[in-house]
């Protein structure tokens, strides 16, 4: 089993935290130790976010605490009515995230405030070393790499989309497979908008790298629309394709036509990766093809509505997919034609980096 970065990353953070807090002579270390386990994020940003929404919430919280314990004392009942304020302060705020944490440090405080103030502000500081703990373990080891970990999620998910589209038409999966393995790009098309968002969420200092940064996340929110152009494909010929007989010609057209933009999508990945020869271009299947099996089915004598109306569905699909791509082309163009050696600089040493 591997370990991931997060994984290590949250252990090391309740280590530190405990560490610093018994360094400060903090009476309950667990306290911080806590807070760490909360606050490590997938990303930097996020860890920011969150080391600033914890604090407002819990400094609230905080306060409402020692406000109630005035008021009505530290009883079973005013806890539990404090809590209930305190979510809905957090909803209000629409910081639903750092609800738990906050409900733990308003127990805590109102029970070390029976204690007299020293133990209230022992708590206090506790949050805000585990805060720190946190985001320093997150800024300081093994920072999350966004690009890479897309482009190799891209690569993935491509190769579980081509396997879908050449065998969609021609049958050759067993059907549990094909759909297991439907359900798995799903999934990882799901991890891939994760990806994406975290990396746009990303902050650049520099105008430079800024507009840089802008421009491959265009790029790259093309890549995840194709593959999701794809999906949609995958799914029209799933559920349309073997509610009807359609001729035999037509059929095997609209296999090659899959097959070629299958071809077509992995080549663009090829030259995204810096694989193929200087001045080689990805081979894009004529647009014709996908014209002619749309023509065909309107210029069929078929009487039946319905049959027809499916059939027009799956070259919709068929039609919405290669447009993306043709699209992603122009785009990767755009970018590679702007960079030293036209292979992208954070993946022209290795693209898929974890």
């Amino acid at each position: 089993m591997i370990i991931g970065a997060r994984v290590f990353k949250t252990g090391l953070a309740v280590a530190v935290a405990l560490w610093v807090g018994e360094w400060l002579g903090i009476d309950s270390p667990l306290l911080a130790a806590i807070t760490a386990i909360f606050t490590v994020q997938p990303s930097i940003h996020r860890s920011w976010r969150q080391v600033l929404d914890q604090l407002q919430s819990n400094v609230l919280g905080a306060a409402v605490a020692l406000l109630a314990f005035w008021l009505l004392g530290s009883t079973p009942i005013s806890v539990g009515l404090v809590c209930i304020l305190v979510i809905l302060l957090c909803l209000k705020l629409k910081i639903e995230d750092t609800i738990g944490l906050t409900l733990v440090t308003v127990v805590v405080i109102m029970e070390a405030r029976s204690q007299g103030w020293p133990a209230a502000l022992d708590r206090l500081i506790g949050l805000l070393v585990g805060f720190a703990s946190a985001f320093a373990v997150n800024l300081a080891i093994a920072p999350p790499k966004h690009r890479g970990r897309f482009v190799r999620l891209v690569q993935e998910a491509q190769s579980l989309l081509s396997r879908l589209l050449r065998t969609s038409v021609s049958n050759e999966l067993k059907e549990n497979v094909f759909h297991q393995e439907r359900d798995q790009l799903q999934t990882l098309l799901k991890k891939l908008d994760e990806q994406y968002r975290m990396f746009a969420e990303e902050r650049v200092w520099f105008p430079r790298s800024r507009t840089r940064q802008t421009r491959l996340l265009v790029v790259y929110k093309e890549m995840l629309q194709a593959l999701q152009r794809g999906e949609n494909l995958v799914e029209a010929v799933d559920e349309q394709y073997w509610a009807v007989s359609s001729e035999a010609d037509w059929n095997r057209d609209a296999d090659r036509h899959l097959e070629a933009l299958s071809g077509y999508h992995e080549q663009l990945l090829w030259k995204w990766e810096g694989k193929m020869k200087a001045g080689a271009a990805a081979a894009a299947p004529p647009i014709e093809e996908g014209v002619r099996l749309t023509e065909r089915i309107i210029a069929s004598s078929e009487s039946n509505a319905v049959k027809r109306a499916r059939l027009l569905v799956i070259t919709s699909a068929m039609f919405a997919y290669e447009d993306r791509l043709r699209r992603l082309d122009r785009l990767m163009e755009h970018w590679l034609e702007r960079e030293t050696g036209g292979v992208p600089e954070e993946e022209k040493s290795s693209p898929a980096q974890p």
